[in-house]
C-alpha cells in the first residue's frame, strides 16, 4: 500500500490550501500540549495522556498535509503520507503510536506509566523534528 492508493480509496483529498487552518490547527495543538503538560504522568492519567499527544501529532500531520492541499480522513494514510516525504523512521513511530492508540481506545488496553513517559518524551521529538522541517517558516 502507498499514499495514492489512499488518494484513490477517497481517504485521502486534494483541497485548496488553507494557511488560516493550517494556523488554527497549530495554535489548538499548542494549546492542547501546554495542557497536558501539566498533568502529572501515572496509572491513571496514563492512557489520556497517550491518547492526547497522540491527537496532537496527529493534528500536526494534519497541517502539515494542509500546506500541499491534502486533506487526510484516516489515520494511517498519515504513515504513508510520511514515507511518501522520505521520513521512513518517523512513520513507523507515528504508526506505532496510533496502534498504542488504537489499542487503548478500541480494545481498552492499558498503559504503563514508564511506556507511557517514554512515548510522550518520542512523539514530543516527533513534533518537534516535522515542526523544524515543514512548517518553519509559517507565519
Amino acid at each position: 500500500m502507498n499514499f495514492t492508493d489512499f488518494i484513490n480509496e477517497g481517504k485521502v483529498r486534494r483541497s485548496s490550501i488553507d494557511k488560516g487552518l493550517v494556523k488554527s490547527l497549530l495554535s489548538g495543538l499548542n494549546t492542547d500540549l501546554k495542557f497536558l503538560d501539566k498533568i502529572k504522568i501515572d496509572e491513571i492519567s496514563a492512557r489520556k495522556l497517550m491518547v492526547g499527544y497522540y491527537d496532537t501529532l496527529r493534528s500536526l500531520l494534519e497541517a502539515i498535509a494542509s500546506t500541499e492541499g491534502y486533506k487526510i480522513y484516516s489515520h494511517e494514510a498519515f504513515t504513508f503520507y510520511l514515507k511518501e516525504k522520505g521520513e521512513n523512521i518517523l512513520a513507523e513511530k507515528f504508526d506505532r503510536f496510533r496502534k498504542i492508540r488504537n489499542a487503548i481506545n478500541y480494545y481498552g488496553k492499558d498503559i504503563d506509566v514508564e511506556e507511557c513517559r517514554e512515548n510522550i518524551k518520542s512523539m514530543i521529538n516527533v513534533l518537534n523534528s516535522l515542526k523544524n522541517k515543514y512548517l518553519k517558516d509559517l507565519k
